[in-house]
């Protein structure tokens, strides 16, 4: 299994340079370090008494990377679940926040078991995800992967301005589809007719 640092450097390297994307609610970013992230944590990278877009242009892998494994992995208590989900859950985590979780536990309440579907890794949440990946760990990952493949393109559906982020102007998969499947067994991932079909309706 890979260690967290390995799994964030992975992150830091998916999320890619600057960006400051008009559709993209997250605004400017480096590494996937937001600047709403930056103001809440008060990183002052540049020194000048404020966290502005400099600060994000001023981002390093090595800082996201530090940002991601205490905010988006240890704060959240994404440790307590499964070695097996870390990888998948935490890149969700990073891109989507307390989504993440509550994507796992709606797919645990579809496994059978009973959980509130608030986005917090609690000690009943750790102990459901545990219980089901006794039972298979490598397709409780897969389901999850799955489940976020689904949860973007429900998201494209209802947004048109954010179906580039699952389509590409080619009709490929996009950015979005193409990260959560990278958590997802071959035999799992949609073929590129599977994905020209679900992504049809959106003209």
């Amino acid at each position: 299994m890979k260690t967290i640092e390995a799994i964030a450097a992975e992150i830091v390297a998916r999320e890619g340079g600057y960006v400051n994307d008009p559709d993209d609610p997250g605004g400017p970013t480096k590494h996937g370090v937001t600047l709403a992230t930056m103001r809440r944590l008060k990183l002052d990278l540049t020194g000048d008494g404020k966290v502005t877009e400099a600060d994000v242009r001023a981002m390093t892998p090595e800082k996201a990377a530090e940002i991601f494994i205490e905010e988006y992995f240890y704060r959240p208590r994404l440790n307590l679940l499964p070695e097996v989900l870390w990888p998948g859950v935490f890149d969700m985590q990073v891109n989507a926040g307390p989504v993440a979780v509550k994507l796992l536990q709606r797919l645990l309440n579809d496994m059978g078991q009973d959980l509130v579907v608030d986005g917090i890794v609690g000690p009943k949440t750790a102990a459901a995800a545990r219980a089901v990946a006794q039972k298979g760990p490598e397709l409780l990952a897969d389901a999850y992967g799955i489940a976020r493949r689904n949860y973007y393109y429900a998201l494209a559906d209802r947004n048109p301005a954010l179906r580039k982020f699952a389509r590409r102007r080619d009709g490929g998969k996009g950015g979005w589809i193409r990260r959560a499947e990278e958590f997802i067994s071959p035999r799992f991932r949609l073929s590129e007719a599977e994905h020209a079909q679900r992504v049809a309706a959106w003209g």
